[in-house]
């Protein structure tokens, strides 16, 4: 019991939100009448949060490293829109769209980076600057109007599924092997991050609670792969999710960028003397996060096959709401790729159970905004508790 509670207590902050989708997940299933788990719920569900949990993978580094972005919502915007303006007004080539996009989303992120890193300009100040400038900007290239529709090539990035290789009618086998592909994965880097904490005589998780993690996780991915696979498949978008989601979590765990930005965030100073190039460090994050937005705007813009002059309006907040809900610590130095994607599917299916129960948008916000101040008032709570 006492290894229990051992356990339980130190990892709090990784299973607390985890515990909490589930029962989320649950409530609204039962309040729904079972219309949330359906499969083309699950499909509207992800492309959705789709373009949020895109951008919550970059902004989990910049809160990690100690900083914040609130401009990434106006930078999705004002790249949806040169995308729409090359494809549509200038007929340029989709793919040649699609890396201009992202090469532009990186020149902003380097712009951000710059002041911030170089200059020593604090994040939420350049940050807000930059929500105001691409804002501003978004409605000037447009001229106040929304500009589409796409080619289907484009569309296609948000709203279209992946073929059958095996060709069957009904169910989508390609999907199903996606699943224990991916299942398969995850399980191994665990073990490998398993291998390497014990190679150094770090406290791990006790074997059988390692062993029921694993199994629980890969049936999460085994069952959404299973609905999935009995409407249309895999949505595209799903499948760049997933290359996303196991890129970052090789690079927060694997690798010695990632480590260097966790120590970064943890106490800059040390990293410095410790021979870390923070500055340089600091600007590429930002960098990151500027292709990630771009991404993200592409892939919202796709989604409403236009590009609006008020697109991405508060995805800043969801973005944000999403990591510190997830377990990232509002001082920087502590937080999970998982645990960010695990928060960006409770605000997901928060938004998604309210509107299918008809939650007036006033209040969604309300509650919403609740959610945000009880999990940053458990990661203070834990770290006075913890300090004590």
């Amino acid at each position: 019991m006492k290894t229990l509670m051992t356990l339980v207590r130190n990892n709090i902050r990784e299973y607390g939100m985890l515990i909490a989708l589930i029962v989320i997940m649950l409530f609204f299933q039962i309040q729904t009448d079972g219309t949330l788990m359906r499969p083309v719920n699950l499909t509207n569900l992800i492309l959705q949060n789709s373009y949020i949990v895109i951008m919550a993978l970059g902004m989990l580094l910049i809160i990690v490293a100690g900083h914040i972005d609130l401009s990434v919502g106006s930078i999705a915007g004002f790249i949806g829109a040169v995308a729409a303006v090359l494809l549509v007004r200038y007929d340029v080539n989709v793919w040649l769209t699609v890396l201009i996009s992202l090469f532009v989303g990186a020149l902003i992120g380097a712009w951000q980076g710059y002041w911030v890193a170089y200059v020593k300009i604090p994040a939420f100040i350049v940050t807000l600057g930059g929500m105001l400038i691409f804002r501003g900007l978004t409605l000037a290239l447009l001229a106040g109007e929304s500009v589409g529709p796409f080619p289907e090539t484009f569309q296609k990035l948000s709203s279209g599924f992946i073929p059958d290789v095996f060709g069957n009618e009904g169910f989508h086998i390609t999907t199903m092997v996606i699943g224990v592909l991916l299942s398969l994965l995850l399980v191994y880097m665990d073990v490998r991050s398993r291998q390497n904490q014990q190679k150094y005589h770090f406290e791990v998780t006790p074997f059988p609670f390692f062993v029921l993690k694993n199994v629980l996780i890969s049936g999460a991915i085994l069952g959404l792969c299973y609905l999935m696979a009995s409407y249309k498949g895999l949505p595209n978008v799903l499948i760049v999710l997933m290359v996303l989601i196991v890129l970052y979590t090789f690079l927060t765990t694997q690798t010695v960028i990632g480590r260097r930005i966790y120590a970064l965030g943890g106490n800059e100073k040390a990293a410095k003397l410790s021979g870390v190039n923070t500055t340089r460090l600091l600007f590429t994050t930002f960098v990151n996060m500027g292709v990630l937005s771009a991404l993200a705007g592409m892939v919202f813009a796709a989604r409403l096959n236009s590009a609006t002059p008020k697109a991405g309006n508060g995805f800043e907040l969801d973005v944000i709401a999403a990591v510190f809900i997830g377990g990232a610590s509002a001082s920087g130095g502590i937080g999970t790729v998982i645990g960010a994607i695990i928060g960006a599917f409770v605000m997901g299916v928060m938004n998604n159970g309210m509107s299918i129960l008809g939650v007036n948008i006033d209040w969604q916000q309300v509650i919403k905004g609740l959610v945000l101040l009880a999990a940053v008032f458990f990661d203070v709570y834990n770290k006075n508790k913890s300090g004590s």
